[in-house]
């Protein structure tokens, strides 16, 4: 079996919802398991501030699960254009794959989540890259060739999937931005199984 590891920061729980849907899209593809993952909360020096096990939702995740996954499917709430300082922060302690190349090859896809539609999707989507791409990962984004991707009307992009939370963070995702998280999903599942088997 192949393993895409789905990391996610989730502050209102819609990065989380969208994070079900593209590990549902990921088991979608035949050999291929998603393993759902997040981060912990941290303070404002940037340590930990949460418990060693969550009390509720994914599991935290470890250096070894991300060594060890087939593919990253990444997500986060915007902040300001960027990924949220949780996830920042543990991708700030993953200098050691880096050194290793452990994530070298492998491909990687992004999601987020915004409080307006002009609220910083994209750029967030892409500076989540930035990361991926000095780990030498393989970026995979949705293509024109899904048609909700021209007929949505709230999230999703060719960077990756993105939701329009609305102002108090309580939008439900679209039909649109759900099939737009499953279509990820399957194509990083699907990418991640054939690079794994040759």
């Amino acid at each position: 079996m192949a393993t895409v590891l789905v990391l996610y920061y989730s502050r209102y729980g819609a990065t989380a919802q969208m994070a079900q849907l593209i590990a549902r899209g990921i088991e979608m593809v035949p050999g291929v398991e998603a393993l759902v993952r997040t981060v912990p909360e941290v303070s404002t020096t940037t340590t930990a501030t949460e418990p060693a096990i969550p009390e509720q939702g994914a599991p935290y995740v470890t250096l070894e699960e991300l060594a060890q996954c087939d593919g990253l499917a990444i997500g986060s709430p915007t902040r300001f254009g960027n990924m949220a300082a949780p996830l920042k922060h543990f991708i700030d302690q993953t200098a050691g794959l880096w050194f290793s190349g452990k994530l070298a090859g492998k491909p990687a896809a992004t999601f987020t989540s915004t409080a307006s539609l002009h609220g910083g999707q994209e750029s967030t989507l892409l500076s989540m890259m930035l990361p991926l791409l000095h780990h030498g990962m393989l970026i995979v984004g949705i293509p024109f060739t899904e048609a909700n991707l021209t007929s949505t009307t709230t999230g999703g992009t060719p960077y990756g999937a993105s939701h329009l939370a609305g102002a108090d963070s309580k939008n439900p995702l679209s039909e649109t931005e759900s099939r737009l998280c499953k279509a990820l999903g399957k194509r990083l599942g699907a990418i991640a199984l054939k690079l794994r088997t040759e």
